[in-house]
């Protein structure tokens, strides 16, 4: 069964951790709203192999990384199909090509950081598209260069360099929140500083609003180096909990002021108890 939803509902970074805490596999579509909302445009394919991406593309014919290769003027396009076509039906292009001494690694490395990391990353300024997850879809081998990446480092690579921030403005942690680590020990991720910063207060003591000015950083900028760690699955936003000081109890009476009064009541009842019963002898 697949998955589909809005980006205005689920945010493609909320969704890329989703995808990697599953370890899912299958397609991902991408479907850009027109202008007047009734027809959609500029499909965009993400395919994920275990909560890794492994390729993506704007089109479905598996021609897409052939097609950049001839770009480059590396090789044919014609001829890099038709090498994939005499390639193991489960090998990814990427790796036949590299094997026949075609391409070398730097070359696909080169490729995957075009067809991955740049082109997805522009996909996080949409502010709506629908969104599809279909975990029977098939891996594009004529469109993988061999290489993956996790979907949370796709995710910190993107927001690191978004400069629109509209689109995801409402799932900002709030001033007042404060992060917790959510992990064991420090983060295996590659941090860049400011990110490190922010993760030294994720003890769920202090708010994003204070941390903003020890760190001399605008806040607006702390929520979202805030954001890119919870989507990254480091932290979480939590409330900020306020310590109530309760008011001191009344100290009670001292116990002296007490006993002569009870005292001096007790034999002045026996007393005049004593007398009564006299008299009726």
């Amino acid at each position: 069964m697949a998955v589909t939803g809005y980006l205005s509902e689920f945010a493609l970074a909320e969704l890329f951790n989703f995808l990697e805490q599953g370890n899912k596999t299958g397609l991902l579509t991408l479907c850009k709203l027109s202008d007047d909302q009734l027809q959609y445009r500029e499909n965009h394919y993400i395919w994920f192999n275990q909560g890794r991406i492994v390729a993506a593309a704007n089109r479905l014919d598996q021609h897409g990384l052939a097609y950049m290769i001839g770009q480059r003027g590396w090789l044919g396009e014609h001829t890099a199909l038709r090498v994939a076509q005499t390639c193991d039906v489960s090998t990814p292009i990427g790796l036949s090509l590299k094997n026949q001494g075609l391409l070398t690694v730097e070359q696909l490395k080169l490729l995957f950081y075009t067809q991955v990391m740049r082109q997805v990353c522009t996909l996080f300024a949409l502010k709506d598209a629908w969104f599809q997850f279909d975990c029977k879809a098939p891996l594009p081998f004529a469109e993988m260069t061999g290489l993956n990446a996790p979907a949370t480092e796709v995710t910190l690579a993107a927001l690191r360099v978004l400069k629109d921030w509209s689109a995801l403005a409402n799932k900002l942690p709030e001033p007042t929140s404060a992060v917790m680590s959510i992990i064991e020990g420090k983060p295996q991720q590659k941090l860049n500083q400011t990110e490190w910063q922010l993760w030294e207060f994720a003890k769920g003591t202090i708010s994003l609003q204070e941390i903003a000015q020890q760190l001399q950083l605008p806040l607006e900028k702390v929520q979202q180096i805030a954001f890119r760690l919870v989507t990254a699955g480091l932290v979480e936003e939590v409330p900020l909990v306020t310590v109530i000081t309760a008011h001191p109890k009344p100290e009670p009476l001292p116990m002296e002021s007490a006993v002569p009064e009870a005292t001096m009541l007790s034999h002045s009842f026996l007393h005049n108890l004593v007398g009564f019963l006299k008299g009726k002898v």
